[in-house]
């Protein structure tokens, strides 16, 4: 089932933590993320700089939707060579709007989820984290919440994480593509 934001119809996906995000499976291959994106739209392949030397060889996956005019990409999966998929980003304006336990998480006003994340661990008596930029997400989780500034407006952005190979935690695994401050990025 899909619904309007206003901007692009989304697909709905649901994530699972260390499981994965909609069709994508943490620790998939290339060729099988290729595969299973092909359901949202075309793909494009292509190497992430190699920013720091413990990090195996790394692959930006860039899913483009169907019939939508040339745009960002919908989702960007990265896949290293040791682990497999480990990363999944979906676009605050064209991205599927993913769920977490039923609170939705992408593209909406960046101070809605970090309410909702906060009452929903006050609720189920977990701790939540703040993130180095100040946004506010369920702990450990995998999800790291990031701002992407759409119009006048930052959007959430949330990244679908595992640890990668020689990091220790998602901040350290996270691809240098996605670090953005206030929504522009720092790469």
């Amino acid at each position: 089932m899909a619904f309007k934001t206003g901007v692009a119809e989304r697909d709905e996906w649901s994530y699972s933590p260390a499981v994965g995000v909609g069709p994508l499976r943490f620790g998939m291959t290339v060729d099988e993320v290729v595969e299973a994106a092909e359901m949202l739209g075309q793909t494009k392949v292509s190497d992430c700089a190699r920013d720091h030397a413990i990090f195996t060889p790394t692959w930006k996956v860039e899913v483009h939707r169907r019939g939508v005019a040339p745009s960002p990409p919908a989702v960007t999966a990265y896949v290293s060579q040791a682990v497999g998929l480990f990363c999944i980003a979906a676009d605050a304006v064209h991205g599927p709007q993913v769920s977490y336990d039923g609170l939705p998480l992408v593209g909406r006003e960046l101070s809605e989820p970090e309410s909702d994340a906060i009452a929903y661990a006050e609720a189920m008596d977990v701790p939540f984290r703040y993130t180095p930029e100040g946004y506010a997400g369920p702990d450990d989780s995998g999800v790291v919440m990031r701002g992407q500034l759409v119009g006048q407006v930052l959007r959430s952005h949330p990244l679908f994480m595992v640890t990668r190979d020689g990091a220790n935690t998602e901040w350290d695994s996270m691809p240098s593509e996605e670090y953005r401050v206030n929504g522009h990025s720092t790469a």
